[in-house]
């Protein structure tokens, strides 16, 4: 597997699934293709699969399939008190154990569709000490990244 690690988010992920096309879905095929490695924690899963039966349940088969095809590495939630010690990372307190599972998998990129918890403040990426972007964003790391020969590759705007 490539080094180029990619935590999704469950909006992230959600937008790979049922969008034909952009960025997330791109990261997936990347990943189905073995140029990127996916991460998941337990809990975007679950979150994934709660969302989906509410809003798109024909989806929900299909979801576990594309999982499955793009070889998304799924990790285990932190544990409470890890939780516990990193909750001034993020205002948003549901959004810490997302924050913390992506930091334990030492990703390169964290790629969430929720900009207004993890990106429209800097210091979520500076306390977290993650990459933090949109899948576009971390499409453009990505395949900066694969050009470059490297996972490093640099730091996108934003």
């Amino acid at each position: 597997m490539p080094g180029i690690e990619i935590f999704l988010d469950s909006s992230a992920l959600i937008a790979g699934i049922i969008s034909s096309h952009g960025a997330a879905r791109a990261l997936m095929l990347l990943a189905e293709d073995k140029r990127v490695t996916l991460i998941v924690s337990e809990q975007v899963v679950a979150e994934v699969e709660r969302n989906l039966a509410r809003k798109a349940p024909k989806a929900l088969p299909y979801s576990r399939e594309m999982i499955r095809l793009a070889n998304i590495r799924i990790v285990p939630d932190p544990e409470k008190a890890e939780i516990a010690r990193h909750l001034a990372w993020i205002s948003h307190p549901a959004d810490v154990p997302i924050l913390v599972a992506a930091a334990h998998a030492r990703v390169g990129y964290l790629a969430t569709l929720n900009t207004r918890h993890f990106i429209d403040d800097p210091q979520v990426t500076h306390r977290s000490g993650l990459r933090i972007g949109t899948p576009g964003d971390a499409l453009a790391w990505a395949r900066s990244s694969l050009s470059q020969g490297e996972a490093g590759g640099p730091t996108p705007p934003g």
